[in-house]
């Protein structure tokens, strides 16, 4: 019962991360692109200021459900999805505190009428950066799925 109970816990956080990238990227940053430059700087300005809170509290129960299910899964059918569930959620942790939130931090600091030279190129970074993220969240999300269905079917 508590695997089931975890399983779930997982499906339900690595859902929403997952959910919450793919609208991220595929209905965010079309919208962005069609702004002048200063209306761009203040709406992504305000994503950061509320994803920020957002993600983190959708993504860490997500990293610990799913590793704490991949270490007591570890002798099931759907063990090796959960270990690579796990990872990818991991990879993701390390994409977001290394390429991503140093990128954000910095964009908050940016006046929108005066940005950085450099800030087209900062945000093709994160882009890039972000289709990495929102690739593992998805990936992670159909990992745990299948290992769900090998365990308890």
């Amino acid at each position: 019962m508590f695997q089931f109970i975890l399983a779930f816990i997982n499906l339900f956080f690595v859902g929403l991360l997952a959910g919450e990238e793919f609208v991220i990227r595929l209905g965010v940053r079309d919208t962005l692109l069609v702004l002048d430059d200063p209306s761009h700087i203040k709406l992504r300005q305000a994503l950061i200021r509320t994803l920020r809170v957002l993600v983190p509290v959708i993504m860490l129960p997500a990293i610990i459900s799913g590793v704490t299910l991949a270490i007591v899964d570890a002798t099931s059918r759907g063990c090796v999805f959960s270990w690579a569930g796990a990872v990818a959620l991991l990879v993701f942790l390390a994409v977001t505190m290394f390429g991503t939130v140093p990128i954000n931090a910095g964009a908050l600091e940016w006046n929108p009428n005066v940005p950085p030279q450099n800030w087209k190129s900062l945000i093709n970074r994160w882009e890039s950066l972000n289709n990495v993220r929102c690739l593992l969240a998805v990936v992670s999300f159909v990992l745990f799925l299948v290992s769900a269905a090998l365990h308890f079917s």
